[in-house]
């Protein structure tokens, strides 16, 4: 979930993001900064790919270039892109999220649904910690438990809220209590949600767990070995990894922190860094160009948003936020940020999420909804009608790539041909992150840009996020109506017949725009001319991709 810059947060998110996610966010001026293109602004020719070319073998090293440090590796925190692509490959969910978004068994090999209140999982035998220590039932108590904390502050804490206990009921099992039925409880076990790590080393390393100093200790196919902050994290492969088909095929693997885009990208054409998620896709010709290596591109469940953080303001009025949408140049968006890869849409879920929808859902989810196909006559009678002629608004944004620069010129173009007015703050990508995570980084903002990803494989997580008084609902949006069609979705077990209900959220959030949605696009990889074995998909954030890459 997500989501900053990219959801879950970026933060989300994504996943941040960053999201969370969660972000990957914009710069703000006149022209791209951090451009690294000065050809044609053409087209960019792209497809899907699902996977890349098996490795010849394993590799000594590798190292991959990421848009910003990570927030925090203990798993309670682990909101945005930065942080989980590098937590995927050192700790483990419940549940593995694969590369499809299909969920299969994780550190539970298996799990009961025994009745409408309870989830029982088995944990997994043979498995061990990096330290050598055996997984326990007790180790996954203690993971879980510290999101119903209040002293922790999870940041998925919207994923155990409606649970009531959690046991261990036997040698390996573990029993969760609901205070009613959830459906979207078990799905969040894929995620950073289900990590579990040594009960010991979280009471050892008290508040140093996660950080550089603390480090974590769980029981993915690579150890964390070196944090240097402000410069880069080691892992190294994990010897006695208890799934043979994912033992790591590198001996180490090296995260490289590199905010400014344009040194990312020569990084990548040189040779001297490996590989990177989320290209900046303005960069693409020219990767594409040098022939150091590929460009891919692969399924995501994220859409690109303006967040309206801010409903005490102008933004308050619906009319208000239908104008802002309706101005706005989205095609041109999605050509300016995106070189045409992607598509506009008017919802903030992609169909990726909907695999198990029914028909009638998807109809109505995609289709009977209300198009914000640019029209600035009608924005201006709208901005009339609600007597926001003048008014002001402040977004911020932040120099990490060069769709958040778009996005905020953009706004500020489309804020303009209607009578409003905007204020383009530019932060920090750090200070951008704790827009996902700190109430206090938003006073005073309206507008934000996010990637929002979901870190499970139904569009129902997406609308959770809005619901009243969520922590991600960052404008305090409230809708009765929106809020009892997802209490009750969340108790529907069947996925076909919870989508129905899910379809009426979204339709009330195409109608109300608590954020406003712009784009879908796939998520990015590059991969140099050493590397192959990944599969591209926005699943990097949980699935430990990087044990799958050897040598091309």
């Amino acid at each position: 979930m997500n989501r900053t810059l990219l959801s879950r947060p970026l933060i989300r998110g994504s996943a941040a993001a960053l999201a969370g996610l969660l972000a990957i966010t914009a710069l703000a001026g006149c022209g791209p900064a951090g451009s690294t293109d000065a050809g044609s602004d053409e087209p960019i020719d792209w497809k899907l790919t699902e996977t890349t070319a098996a490795p010849s073998g394993d590799i000594d090293s590798f190292t991959f270039a990421s848009y910003a440090e990570p927030y925090s590796l203990d798993y309670a925190y682990a909101f945005d892109y930065a942080d989980n692509s590098v937590l995927a490959n050192v700790c483990e969910s419940l549940l593995r999220l694969n590369p499809d978004y299909s969920l299969s068994p994780g550190l539970a090999e298996s799990f009961e649904h025994p009745t409408p209140d309870t989830w029982v999982y088995t944990i997994r035998e043979g498995v061990t910690f990096h330290d050598g220590t055996p997984l326990t039932a007790a180790d996954a108590v203690a993971s879980m438990s510290r999101h119903l904390d209040p002293a922790v502050g999870s940041f998925w804490f919207s994923v155990y809220q409606n649970v009531k206990s959690i046991e261990q009921t036997g040698d390996r099992q573990v029993t969760v209590t609901m205070t009613g039925p959830d459906s979207q409880f078990n799905l969040g076990m894929g995620g950073s949600a289900g990590v579990i790590e040594s009960a010991a080393t979280l009471s050892e390393k008290g508040a140093d767990y996660g950080n550089s100093t603390g480090g974590v200790n769980c029981t993915g196919p690579f150890q964390l070995t070196s944090w240097d902050s402000g410069e880069s994290i080691t892992m190294t492969r994990y010897d006695d990894y208890w799934d043979a088909d994912l033992k790591a095929r590198s001996g180490e693997v090296k995260f490289v922190f590199m905010t400014d885009p344009t040194a990312r990208i020569n990084a990548l054409k040189s040779g001297s860094v490996d590989g990177s998620w989320m290209v900046p896709m303005e960069a693409v010709p020219t990767l594409q160009s040098a022939g150091k290596g590929d460009v891919l591109f692969g399924m995501n469940t994220a859409v690109g948003n303006v967040v309206v953080s801010n409903l005490d303001g102008p933004l308050g009025d619906v009319r208000v936020r239908k104008a802002l949408l309706l101005a706005m140049d989205r095609d041109g968006i999605l050509q300016a940020a995106y070189r045409g890869v992607g598509a506009t849409t008017d919802v903030m879920t992609t169909e990726s999420v909907w695999q198990d929808a029914s028909d009638a859902a998807r109809t109505a989810a995609f289709d009977d909804i209300t198009s914000y196909d640019q029209n600035v006559e009608e924005a201006k009678k709208l901005i009339a009608e609600a007597g926001a002629e003048g008014a002001e608004l402040t977004y911020v944004t932040a120099p990490i790539s060069n769709d958040f620069a778009v996005i905020s010129q953009a706004t500020v173009a489309a804020a303009q041909s209607i009578g409003l007015k905007v204020k383009v703050e530019t932060v920090t990508p750090n200070a951008y992150t704790a827009l996902f995570s700190d109430p206090s980084a938003r006073e005073g903002v309206d507008l934000f840009y996010t990637s929002w990803y979901l870190s499970s494989p139904d569009a129902l997580e997406m609308y959770s996020v809005l619901r009243t008084g969520d922590f991600s609902n960052y404008g305090g949006w409230s809708n009765p109506e929106f809020d009892a069609i997802l209490q009750e979705a969340v108790t529907i077990d069947d996925p076909a017949a919870r989508s129905e209900l899910t379809a009426k959220a979204q339709q009330i959030a195409n109608e109300e725009l608590p954020w406003l949605p712009l784009y879908q696009a796939p998520i990015s990889l590059y991969l140099g001319e050493r590397i192959t074995g990944v599969q591209p998909s926005i699943a990097f954030m949980y699935y430990p991709w990087a044990a799958t890459i050897g040598a091309r």
